[in-house]
């Protein structure tokens, strides 16, 4: 129950930068299909979670912007004092 609810408020998330909000979950689905890179940096006290580009420019859109309503809650990664920070690509 806990997973879907956060799907459910990830969903609504990207749809706020979709075209077509019913595509939102099947953005989510494509978005857990993708390969990260995970880049800890103890000095800084974070974690980065790289996400891979999509296969639409407006599929990056929505998800830059559920990588800063992400990193507005400034979570902390299980077990450690490890900031996540998400973004997209090099950027």
């Amino acid at each position: 129950m806990i997973s879907y609810r956060a799907e459910t408020s990830m969903a609504a998330i990207v749809r706020e930068k979709m075209a077509r909000p019913d595509d939102g979950r099947a953005l989510l689905r494509q978005i857990f299909d993708t390969e990260v890179d995970l880049i800890p940096d103890p000095e800084q006290g974070t974690l980065t979670v790289q996400l891979h580009h999509l296969t639409q420019r407006a599929h990056d859109e929505a998800v830059r912007h559920l990588c800063e309503e992400l990193n507005a809650t400034e979570t902390l990664f299980p077990g450690t004092e490890l900031r996540l920070i998400y973004k997209l690509g090099s950027s």
